[in-house]
């Protein structure tokens, strides 16, 4: 039995080691694209604002400016 529970666990490590390996290439790429405290900064509280709203920043921003100016509009 312990072995059957060692050769599922070292199947799973072997899986998700691979998987890892691609989001450390992915992640890495992206830093060295911001090297920027800020960029980086950014970078967080946008994946965080994606995924509590399922909308970027700049989606936010888009369709806040597209309201106001409709506003703007009827006022005219």
């Amino acid at each position: 039995m312990l072995k059957v529970k060692l050769i599922a666990l070292s199947m799973i490590l072997i899986c998700v080691g691979a998987c890892s390996e691609f989001a450390l290439l992915a992640s890495g790429a992206s830093v060295a694209a911001s090297q920027n405290a800020y960029a980086r900064a950014y970078s967080g509280v946008d994946v965080l604002t994606i995924i509590k709203t399922e909308r970027s920043i700049k989606t936010h921003l888009y369709h806040t400016i597209k309201e106001q100016r409709g506003k703007f509009n009827d006022v005219e």
